[in-house]
């Protein structure tokens, strides 16, 4: 358990249990079952224009549950337990084939992500995309990302999951003080990430990223420096740095609830900074902030086609529990418990559980705010989709970031101040339509 300390009452800078991160638009907790033939009719209707199709898969078990943990993973199923599991995510992908939206397109950008996509054994892995190749190969993918735990990784493991075509690795570090690691309930140690990444790189990915996480319980100014100077000395593809948030069905913030208790995270300035000093030491070792999250390498080798191809409106089919989709301008979700989820497939039924049709408007708005998480808005890009001149159209919103020293206006752009990007998620529900303001996100 935590220990968490008494202090006085939270002020508007500290991180309180609430999500955070702004993932899409409109929120999620207006998504509902009463629009699932929305999603239905979306996937039966054949595609029209040229919009970028991508699958996600999602893998939901891990070794350890970490206490930031806000997705739906499982630690506790058995060997037949998995394998039922991914039977059932490769029939999923089976019924999506003859939907005549998704007739004869091919997959821009593949996404295993998790819990812990390498938590699954390489004959696992096999038999899943021998499942999956009946229907659909992704030998034109841009893009095949697949997430890693330091922990479940050998060589062998390594070659099997490069033999599925993956080009981009992402290495799910976090941090590299062990003391951290087990306060935050990680399942992995350090010893365990040097030796996964030498296999990585004598494996030989096109792209390997590392994630880190400023503000995790524990963090103090001389560990977070430590963390990035060892990032740095690995020498990644990528980077991605994301700040801890405490949505509300983490371990952390359930227990800050039953204690009455403030959460034991650093506020959100001192994460900014932490963000900021890394982003620095980044920048002098070669590499370019390419938003509020990532950077890449000025030499070239690092790109995030999941992410733009997904900011920029592409359709992607989420596949697995509770995995996430949008689809010909329709959002939707998967059941999202383990007995529904396998139920449906069972039944020969997609297991869409609830789904939010998007107006044309909602659309730009979705795009817009993504978007801005680059750090910039093209213009010209939002006139030609939608025929809307952004800097008009949200004038207030983007007057009040200027004048608050968090935007800078040029011709044809709108860019981020550096203290802008840093909070970006902050900023973007005061483009949100006024229904969806100060309401639950999730």
């Amino acid at each position: 358990m935590v220990s968490l300390p008494q202090a006085e009452p939270p002020s508007p800078k500290s991180t309180e249990v609430g999500s955070y991160f702004v993932a899409n638009y409109p929120p999620f907790s207006v998504w509902n079952g009463d629009h699932v033939a929305a999603a239905e009719a979306a996937l039966n209707t054949p595609a029209s224009g040229t919009s970028p199709l991508g699958l996600y898969l999602h893998i939901p078990f891990c070794r350890k549950r970490c206490k930031f943990c806000y997705f739906r993973v499982y630690t506790d199923k058995n060997g037949d337990e998995v394998e039922s599991y991914l039977d059932a995510l490769g029939r999923e992908v089976a019924l999506y084939a003859d939907r005549p939206g998704l007739a004869g397109r091919q997959f821009e950008f593949v996404y295993f992500g998790g819990g812990t996509p390498s938590f699954i054994s390489p004959a696992q892995l096999e038999r899943l995309i021998e499942r999956i190749r009946k229907h659909w190969t992704w030998e034109r993918a841009r893009e095949v990302t697949f997430e890693c735990e330091p922990g479940t990784l050998q060589k062998h493991k390594l070659e099997a999951i490069k033999a599925i075509g993956t080009t981009r690795l992402s290495l799910g570090v976090e941090h590299f003080d062990d003391e951290i690691l087990s306060i935050n309930g990680r399942a992995h140690k350090s010893p365990e990430i040097f030796r996964a990444y030498d296999w990585i790189r004598e494996v030989g990915f096109q792209q390997v990223n590392i994630d880190l996480i400023a503000g995790m319980v524990g963090e103090t100014d001389e560990k977070w420096g430590r963390a990035v100077d060892e990032t740095v000395r690995l020498d990644p593809d990528s980077v991605t740095i994301y700040q801890m948030e405490l949505p509300f069905n983490t371990v952390i913030s359930r227990e800050a609830r039953d204690q009455g208790t403030p959460t034991p995270v650093a506020d959100w300035p001192t994460k900014r900074r932490w963000v900021d000093e890394a982003f620095a030491k980044f920048e002098a070792a070669g590499y370019a902030v390419s938003s509020g999250y990532t950077l890449v390498k000025r030499s070239g080798g690092g790109r995030f086609v999941y992410r733009d191809s997904v900011w920029r409106g592409a359709d992607m089919v989420g596949t697995g529990v509770a995995s996430f989709s949008h689809f010909g301008g329709v959002h939707y979700q998967n059941a999202d418990t383990w007995e529904e989820y396998l139920a449906s497939i069972e039944r020969g039924r997609l297991p869409i559980a609830r789904a939010l049709p998007v107006t044309p408007h909602q659309r730009l708005i979705r795009e817009m705010i993504l978007q801005l998480k680059l750090g910039r808005l093209d213009r010209g890009y939002f006139r030609d989709k939608f025929g809307t001149d952004i800097r008009r159209e949200f004038a207030e919103g983007f007057d009040g970031l200027r004048g608050e020293g968090l935007a800078e206006f040029f011709d044809e752009e709108i860019r981020l101040t550096r203290p802008g990007l840093l909070r970006v998620d902050s900023l973007l529900p005061r483009f949100f339509e006024p229904t969806f303001r100060n309401i639950r996100y999730t």
